[in-house]
């Protein structure tokens, strides 16, 4: 069974996708994907420096994703310029990944309604949380400053229309303990469903 799990950046669902994989799932996450298809040499490396200039290489030749990032949400046609490069490379690096697995699989994919992924998915879980709440994850937890979290939500499709082609929704506006609790319930779901 192949679960495609989004949602925003700090809506929770690496905490879903942990607590499911202790209950037995295998986890593909798109952001390490992401990582692999511009690693040191790879094609996606170049094209991406030859899109964007040798700015966003390091000193050692890696990508310095914090210049990227940068210049990826300086504008929306730069930001979508580089998922034009990165989505189809990332979404053919799944594909090869789900090939042979069994089992409950969950896809990773923060920018599900933005990429179009071809693979099949049995369900599409969104993890949903008010942007104030997922703005003040981002500040505490990974060190953004309000402007870049307010920038990273925006860049980013709505709740709404995550939802809107979701077919269960987890609200994770609540304490940890209650979101493992609802992934719990949802993942039992997939095991009856089976």
């Amino acid at each position: 069974m192949l679960i495609a799990l989004t949602g925003g950046i700090g809506s929770g669902k690496s905490t879903v996708a942990r607590r499911w994989v202790e209950l037995g799932a295998t986890e593909i996450d798109a952001d390490v994907l992401a990582r692999e298809v511009v690693a040191p040499g790879s094609a996606g490396l170049a094209l991406v420096a030859k899109q964007f200039g040798s700015e966003v290489l390091a000193s050692d030749g890696t990508l310095d994703r914090a210049a990227l990032a940068k210049i990826a949400f300086s504008s929306e046609e730069n930001r979508k310029l580089l998922e034009s490069i990165l989505h189809p490379l990332i979404q053919q690096l799944a594909l090869e990944k789900v090939e042979g697995l069994s089992g409950v699989i969950v896809y990773t994919i923060p920018l599900f309604v933005e990429s179009n992924s071809k693979l099949k998915f049995d369900k599409v879980v969104t993890i949903s949380c008010d942007e104030a709440v997922r703005v003040k994850r981002l500040v505490e937890s990974r060190g953004m400053s309000q402007g870049e979290a307010i920038s990273r939500i925006s860049a980013q499709a709505s709740d709404a229309q995550r939802e809107a082609v979701s077919d269960i929704v987890i609200d994770s506006n609540c304490t940890m303990a209650e979101l493992v609790s609802r992934a719990d319930s949802v993942f039992e779901s997939f095991k009856e469903s089976k």
